[in-house]
């Protein structure tokens, strides 16, 4: 298989994290390599963009290497030290069209010589540069957005000089990695999600904190993409979606799955929200939208805990002003503990189903996201499968749910695709309008509907397919697969989802035709009298033992 430009470039930025490292972990070490792509496509896409601001003014830069990376001083410099009196009105110029602003001295390729010349102010740039970002550059909206990159921790050194020599091989190497490589906004974003991937395998459990693999994103977003009342439409997925969230985004990879598939239509997306109660992920989030070439203003990664709501735009009380979204995809974390108070049972997410028990909070991330799904939306979540048949407060609100018309698909996958977990998961497909009266059950965790691997099993793209066009074909049955079941059947089993119960994946046992074994098995004891007869003949005639 041909490899992509991107794949290409996270595989030798992923051989550079092993090779420098050393005993840091992985998470340790993906913060900082993570921000070092971060400054890179934030410096380039500001020169690429002063060029084509500043025309025949944009000067030419007398650097023998012409690589990107490499370039000193680079053209910005130059003109900055011969237009003083024009600095502010390009800076306000270029903060009207790109959004942000950076001065010369914190580009990228200045790191660089910085790190090539083993130069001893290199942290002390990187930390001004970091804090320049944070409060100016993008006029303090991504305010903390380093905040958790340590340069003075003893990970890189026990001494200042210890991290300053050590940055500056970590940035050189890297630099020279990946001088060859485009610096467009697909190669570099599909790049730091290729490595963010990389760095969740190999922090083992903490990963589920952040990430959902790749090949998990696709089903949620291609589902939620769909048509609502009929994802087999004529004219395919929508071309438009108003807004989404993902309210537990984790490093917004499902977003941004959502966003391709969008893209992939030629259409747009009027907005796209994440809520994210771990600061450093929400930081890599943040990170990420801008790597994939969004503009700040068309999204929004809030700082907080979902269950306790504390994003004021999901706290508006005038029905008139609720935000409501027609897309909503979550991973959120697997039955987690969680204390709620006497006043949050009177909570508008909650209130007219009860809440979820303190040992799984499930269905309480379930509630919050189907208080805010449009008439016509869709919510795709990531669950246990405990969901699908605890009993008391979860099945009071599964009850509802399913009286109410709201559960729309069961999706069962195979155990082991998460590396923050072994156990099979399920997919729940939520609406509040849906034009079918049953339950499509789809059961994709039989052998031959994955590839079974020693760390992580795997989705292929053929698995994938199925699933997607099971979904939107939505057939009476498939035999060990998938079927459509009427609410009278499942009211019968007490509104117990699970999906074995409806769609089994044994394997019929064989018939077996005991009279005609029986009568193989004499023919067999027959043949064996004669021939052990004919043997003990030969037996006898030369003067030994009988059998």
């Amino acid at each position: 298989m041909t490899k992509t430009p991107q794949d290409k470039l996270g595989k030798t930025l992923w051989d550079i994290a092993n090779d420098l490292r050393g005993a840091m972990n992985a998470d340790a070490f993906r913060d900082y390599m993570l921000s070092f792509l971060f400054l890179r496509y934030l410096s380039h896409n500001y020169e690429e963009s002063a060029k084509k601001e500043l025309g025949r003014d944009y000067p030419k830069s007398p650097s023998r290497d012409t690589r990107p990376d490499f370039v000193i001083p680079p053209p910005l410099e130059i003109w900055y030290k011969n237009n003083d009196e024009d600095i502010i009105e390009f800076e306000k110029q270029m903060q009207r069209k790109v959004h942000y602003i950076m001065r010369p001295k914190y580009l990228w390729s200045k790191i660089t010589e910085l790190a090539r010349t083993q130069n001893g102010e290199l942290l002390q740039t990187l930390e001004k540069a970091f804090r320049f970002i944070e409060n100016k550059s993008f006029e303090s909206t991504f305010h903390g957005l380093f905040s958790e990159i340590n340069l003075n921790s003893e990970k890189l050194g026990k001494t200042e000089n210890e991290r300053n020599d050590k940055l500056c091989t970590i940035i050189q190497k890297i630099a020279e990695g990946i001088a060859d490589f485009s610096t467009d906004t697909d190669t570099l974003g599909d790049a730091y999600e290729y490595l963010i991937g990389k760095f969740a395998a190999g922090s083992g459990k903490k990963a589920g904190e952040f990430y959902t693999p790749q090949q998990i994103s696709t089903i949620l977003s291609a589902i939620v993409t769909l048509d609502t009342q009929n994802p087999n439409h004529p004219e395919g997925p929508k071309d438009k979606l108003n807004s989404v969230l993902d309210f537990a985004c984790g490093s917004g990879s499902l977003l941004l799955n959502v966003r391709e598939r969008i893209k992939d239509k030629e259409g747009r997306i009027g907005k796209i929200y994440g809520q994210e109660n771990n600061v450093t992920t929400y930081n890599l989030a943040r990170m990420n939208m801008l790597l994939h070439g969004m503009k700040d203003t068309e999204f929004e990664i809030f700082h907080g805990d979902t269950l306790k709501n504390q994003w004021d735009i999901l706290n508006e009380m005038n029905p008139s002003k609720k935000i409501e979204f027609d897309a909503i995809v979550a991973n959120p974390p697997f039955s987690l503990r969680w204390e709620p108070n006497g006043t949050l049972g009177e909570n508008f997410r909650f209130k007219s189903y009860g809440l979820a028990p303190k040992s799984a909070a499930d269905f309480a991330f379930l509630l919050h996201g189907f208080h805010f799904l449009s008439q016509n939306g869709t919510m795709a979540i990531i669950l246990p499968h405990g969901v699908l048949f605890r009993g008391g407060a979860e099945e009071r609100i599964r009850t509802k749910l399913l009286k109410d018309g709201n559960i729309d698909t069961v999706i069962g996958l195979p155990s082991n695709l998460f590396y923050s977990t072994g156990i099979p998961v399920c997919i729940l497909v939520i609406k509040k309008c849906k034009r079918e009266d049953d339950v499509l059950f789809i059961n994709a965790s039989a052998e031959g509907n994955y590839k079974k691997a020693k760390r992580q099993n795997e989705l292929r793209k053929s698995d994938i397919k199925n699933i997607i066009e099971t979904y939107k074909s939505r057939p009476e049955k498939i035999e060990r697969y998938a079927r459509r079941v009427s609410m009278d059947e499942i009211e019968k089993n007490g509104y117990n989802l699970n999906i074995s119960r409806y769609v089994s994946v044994a394997e019929a046992e064989v018939q077996i035709d005991l009279k005609k074994v029986n009568k193989e098995l004499i023919d067999i004891e027959k043949r064996i009298d004669s021939s052990t007869k004919e043997h003990n003949k030969f037996l006898t005639e030369l003067g030994l033992k009988q059998l």
